[in-house]
């Protein structure tokens, strides 16, 4: 098969990380071209930082985060928390669908709990077709085909609850997604210390306590059992797709959603534009 070109976008420097993360090794070790774009800055995204410094870290870190992966990744300028659905924003989508030359393209879902996500999802779906259409921003050629959508998983209910098309199992790049989340260190020392932007936990730079820490990160990381529940919730559709042996060893999975804007595989077209799995 030819290689791919997958683009995900995540509503802030992390989200795409964490959703698409084992997808996107995968992918670049099977020779596929995959970027990540966060759609905001996440300057507003810690305790005690904000403003130019923060996004300046955050940046740094979704890079190096990228290097694991072996996945390119970029920034939009635009502050977190204010991300708008407008005609402006719908554009950059097209120029980044477009320049990238897309297959795949992934976002949030337009139902989630942050504005961010939501409108991350709003504008991906507004430029679903439209990137197709020549006279629609004529100054980056538009695609032949449409890319096929993809909502990325999530566990919200109203008004209309996730619907998975694929599961795909991580187990395999499970260590380096964690590798690649733990670049991460802004979030694993502020929210995703407590779940809230007034308690810290600094991680520390003495070899041995950071050693430690990381450790503690990836065995009692809080969103494993998010994943776990994905590869449990949807294991008769990892079996549909990747069969019953491969199933019943899942324990870590990323789910997605086809979105009805864009093309719309059939479930072997699918399995071939996800990373291909067999066992070991």
């Amino acid at each position: 098969m030819n290689s791919l070109k997958i683009l995900a976008f995540g509503a802030h420097p992390d989200d795409a990380e964490l959703n698409v993360g084992g997808c996107a090794a995968m992918w670049a070790a099977q020779g596929h071209k995959v970027k990540f774009v966060s759609t905001t800055n996440g300057d507003v995204g810690h305790a005690f930082k904000s403003g130019k410094e923060l996004a300046e870290i955050r940046k740094k870190e979704v890079e190096a985060a990228a290097e694991v992966l072996g996945i390119e990744t970029e920034v939009m300028d635009v502050h977190d928390g204010e991300l708008m659905p407008s005609l402006k924003n719908r554009l950059i989508f097209l120029k980044y669908i477009r320049e990238w030359e897309a297959d795949i393209v992934i976002g949030h879902r337009p139902y989630d709990y942050h504005p961010d996500h939501r409108y991350t999802g709003v504008l991906m779906q507004d430029a679903a077709f439209m990137v197709t259409v020549k006279y629609a921003l004529p100054e980056v050629p538009c695609l032949a085909h449409n890319p096929v959508f993809l909502f990325s998983y999530d566990h919200f209910q109203t008004p209309i609850p996730f619907n998975p098309t694929i599961a795909v199992p991580i187990d395999s790049v499970i260590g380096k997604k964690m590798d690649a989340l733990w670049c991460l260190e802004s979030q694993i020392e502020s929210f995703w210390y407590k779940g809230n932007f007034v308690e810290i936990n600094p991680v520390p730079t003495e070899p041995g306590a950071r050693a430690l820490r990381k450790q503690e990160f990836f065995d009692q990381c809080q969103w494993k059992p998010g994943w776990s529940k994905q590869a449990d919730q949807y294991r008769k559709l990892i079996q549909h797709t990747y069969g019953a042996e491969i199933a019943t060893q899942t324990k870590y999975a990323e789910a997605f959603e086809v979105c009805e804007y864009g093309r719309q595989p059939t479930q072997e077209e699918l399995k071939d534009l996800f990373p291909n799995i067999s066992i070991q």
